[in-house]
């Protein structure tokens, strides 16, 4: 991974934090992306203490002009985008008889159209290099379905299935395309359990706990080093759930 350049979108907490840490001490130079800038500075100055190469960039994913300004950024910095991943992500809890176009839009646009925008704008960048990869942090329930999280579950399923799509587009070009189907992940996403709630939640995974994020940071690493005919593919990551 050294001196490798990663872009990391949802990168304030969680998956996303855990992995530029994971990629920091691995020597690739990692691009923040997350609206909470504060938090990314934050991060960019711990890394830059221990010898990281960082960049922070105020991104709402939600907007395709952000997305392009982000992709454009790293690009000027370091000169090349070597790796891709779209981790930003919300989730809604509720009816969906409850739920208003507001809030579908909203999920839709963070889960899935963000995925759509980073990649439109890095991938030129991965051609012209002839190499590049794309990693997209997606969910079981992209896989199965999740009552009373239809938006989610929707947004998600969409991310898996653009994810083989472009597979297939972009590997006459060198570029590999993947997805992880994350499991219950020990983030603020799944912060909304109480005591109870979470253990009967752990009761149902067989491996009978919440991953840790850095455990999603190493996955994501092994995508990234992982031999290139591996293309197209939705890796479920969830403790043996579904």
């Amino acid at each position: 991974m050294r001196d490798k350049v990663v872009i990391i979108t949802g990168a304030s907490s969680g998956i996303g934090k855990a992995l530029a840490y994971e990629l920091a001490h691995q020597g690739a130079k990692v691009v923040l992306a997350a609206r909470n800038i504060e938090e990314l500075l934050h991060i960019e100055q711990d890394l830059r203490q221990q010898g990281a190469e960082v960049l922070s960039v105020r991104t709402d994913v939600t907007k395709e002009l952000a997305c392009k300004e982000l992709i454009e950024q790293a690009y000027a910095r370091f000169g090349r985008i070597d790796a891709l991943i779209n981790n930003a992500g919300i989730s809604h809890i509720g009816l969906l008889q409850d739920m208003n176009i507001d809030e579908w839009n909203n999920v839709i646009n963070t889960n899935l159209t963000s995925v759509f925008s980073c990649c439109k704008y890095a991938i030129p960048y991965m051609v012209a290099q002839k190499q590049g990869k794309i990693i997209n942090i997606s969910s079981m329930w992209g896989v199965s379905g999740a009552s009373c999280e239809v938006a989610y579950s929707a947004s998600k399923g969409g991310v898996n299935l653009f994810t083989k799509a472009l597979a297939k587009e972009l590997a006459p070009s060198n570029i590999q395309v993947n997805a992880i189907a994350c499991g219950v992940i020990d983030t603020r996403m799944n912060a909304c359990f109480d005591d109870e709630e979470r253990t009967e939640l752990e009761n149902e995974i067989p491996a009978g706990r919440f991953a840790a994020p850095g455990e999603v940071a190493e996955m994501i690493l092994k995508l990234i080093e992982a031999p290139d005919y591996l293309t197209g593919q939705v890796i479920t990551f969830d403790g043996g759930y579904l």
